[in-house]
């Protein structure tokens, strides 16, 4: 049942003033919010990984056409997520202040038609990968399955932030392979790095919504790890960092992206020193704040 006080509008995760939004054409409007197109930091989240890997695979000199394709890739990927996602939750959904008013769980999309979004944004996924060679193109197909399983992990585990880690940072594995055709060491190093990395700052934003999860019965990490969040947070972000720093020394990277890590090290203490657990804005803005964290990395290596 929705707690005390629920008030949908309020509460809700889709921001009415978003220009995007107001200025599409109406019947595009639940698409977009079904995609989370008009909210890009999952975008940058999920793409983030793979610029790194681009950069550290190509030595500084990555093709732009491969840096705008995985940009491309990110935000069809990143909405077949959410689509999945949302089919799979409308019921939990429906019943959680913050998702309530999502366009599958509100109805204002049919689940068959959230369906056929779905498709159509694999098929450009799928446009996008067979732009690549037959290695990386092998490599990003596995990534469905953890695209399609992701939803369900809050079922039956306290860690699908976990789960996360191991589905948004796939494109640290697949920039590698798009650059250099196989897997070294490196691309492992990066990906090791990304899932701890996903792993704090996805625990951060699960506490917005700890107090629903409870009541609706389904798991997160900021749920098991409660007031021990702040000090698992700095060891995964500390956790983050050595994986990162092994990844471009196994690559021979140069020293703008070992500047770029130690320049991030303080932007993630900040992220740890200042969380209010119990703000939820506090806890999205400091979720946020990984763009910034992740662009910088990538800034490092795509010069390194």
């Amino acid at each position: 049942m929705k707690r005390s006080g629920f008030d949908p509008e309020a509460a809700s995760d889709i921001r009415v003033e978003s220009w995007l939004i107001r200025w599409a054409p109406a019947r595009a409007r639940p698409y977009l919010k079904l995609a989370r197109v008009d909210r890009p930091i999952g975008t940058w989240l999920l793409l983030l990984p793979g610029w790194w890997s681009i950069g550290l695979a190509s030595s500084g000199r990555p093709d732009p056409s491969t840096v705008l394709l995985f940009a491309i890739g990110a935000l069809a990927m990143r909405g077949a997520g959410c689509t999945i996602n949302d089919l799979w939750d409308r019921d939990i959904d429906a019943r959680v202040a913050r998702t309530a008013k999502r366009p599958v769980a509100s109805g204002e999309v049919s689940a068959r038609n959230a369906f056929l979004f779905l498709a159509a944004q694999l098929l450009i996924g799928l446009a996008v990968l067979l732009q690549f060679n037959g290695f990386a193109i092998g490599i990003g197909a596995v990534s469905l399955a953890l695209i399609a399983a992701y939803p369900l992990m809050k079922r039956f585990t306290h860690w699908p932030q976990a789960f996360l880690g191991l589905t948004f940072n796939w494109g640290a594995l697949l920039g590698w392979a798009a650059v250099a055709g196989d897997l070294s060491g490196a691309a492992f190093w990066l990906y090791a790095g990304g899932i701890f990395w996903t792993l704090g700052y996805d625990t951060i934003y699960a506490h917005q919504d700890k107090d629903d999860d409870i009541l609706v019965g389904v798991k997160s990490s900021a749920i098991r790890l409660g007031r021990a969040t702040r000090p698992a947070i700095a060891a995964f972000y500390a956790a983050a960092l050595i994986f990162l720093i092994i990844a471009g020394a196994s690559a021979a990277a140069g020293w703008p992206y070992f500047l770029c890590l130690i320049l991030s090290a303080p932007m993630l203490a900040w992220q740890v020193a200042t969380l209010r657990i119990d703000d939820p804005d506090n806890c999205l803005e400091r979720f946020k704040s990984n763009r910034d964290v992740g662009l910088l990395i990538a800034f490092g290596a795509l010069l390194a």
